[in-house]
């Protein structure tokens, strides 16, 4: 049976749609990305490009502004949506580690 699209995102997907939680160039992201992860997470441009069209056949962004081959993106209510889903799959996965483990939050 085919997975489920966007039922969780990858890290590249988060981090991009993070990312756009301000409205910003594809170019802006890749350097974001990497910046926000500290090194840990980087987005090759083919896979952003590509994950962009996803993201705004889906409706989880917008484009925002166009110029000549420049386009601007903004997160839309949908992608919020869909990355609040993810960051909540994210805690509970850390919920359940804690509770295996007997770990105290760290916080």
């Amino acid at each position: 049976m085919p997975r489920e699209k966007f039922k969780t995102l990858t890290e590249q997907m988060f981090y991009v749609l993070l990312c756009l939680t301000d409205e910003c160039y594809g170019m802006d992201i890749l350097d974001r990305v990497p910046t926000m992860t500290k090194g840990r997470v980087n987005v090759g441009s083919g896979t952003l490009y590509n994950l962009l069209e996803q993201f705004l056949n889906e409706e989880f962004i917008a484009e925002t502004k166009v110029e000549g081959r420049k386009r601007s993106y903004i997160l839309t209510d949908k992608g919020r949506e869909i990355l609040d889903k993810e960051y909540n799959r994210i805690c509970a996965q850390v919920d359940d580690y804690r509770l295996v483990f007997n770990k105290e939050d760290s916080k």
